[in-house]
């Protein structure tokens, strides 16, 4: 399998987020496959560019194919592909951990069970540890690789989740009755 190419990247947010289930995503040689994201861009009022460009979110109107990384709540990360139209990115949501697995439950705990490793925008990012170091890094190079584009994946669609503005719109994406999901999509 081939690293995703730029090209990928430069499509409608909402398609974006909707190819990437299945992607394997690692970082330094740890991760799995992507099995949840959510689309956000600028028109978007749950989007953080929604009212415009600002220091916090400005990766976000810079290239495709880049890292945006936030911190939530100053305890937890969020990683976000930018990609489509400027101030569009894509939220990773939950991953099924497939390399490095032994890393991730270092960096998370050893006893965390398997599906609660990086079931969740901010569990995978300290099993994968991404920090905001890696905030406008390129996705198209180390320490990030995001391979292959699956085919034939079924994908549910659905809420969003820990929102409270535009929560309704059905731009979270997710492998179908995966186990390995933030939350069920449809709950």
């Amino acid at each position: 399998m081939r690293p995703l190419p730029l090209a990928f990247y430069q499509r409608d947010v909402d398609e974006v987020a909707r190819a990437l289930i299945g992607v394997t995503l690692t970082v330094d040689g740890v991760g799995g496959v992507v099995v949840e994201t959510e689309a956000y861009d600028a028109a978007d009022p749950a989007s953080h560019s929604f009212a415009g460009r600002t220091a916090r979110n400005g990766v976000m109107f810079g290239a495709v194919g880049h890292a945006y990384v936030y911190r939530i709540y100053g305890l937890h990360h969020c990683l976000n592909v930018v990609c489509g139209a400027p101030g569009s990115a894509v939220l990773i949501r939950a991953l099924e951990p497939v390399h490095g697995i032994d890393a991730m439950h270092g960096r998370r705990g050893a006893a965390r069970s398997l599906e609660h490793l990086c079931s969740g925008p901010g569990k995978l990012c300290a099993a994968l540890d991404i920090g905001l170091g890696l905030d406008g890094a390129p996705l198209t190079a180390p320490p990030f690789a995001l391979i292959g584009v699956p085919t034939g994946v079924p994908v549910a669609v659905g809420r969003r989740i820990g929102i409270t503005k535009a929560a309704e719109r059905p731009r979270r994406f997710g492998w179908k009755d995966s186990p390995w999901l933030s939350r069920p999509i449809g709950d």
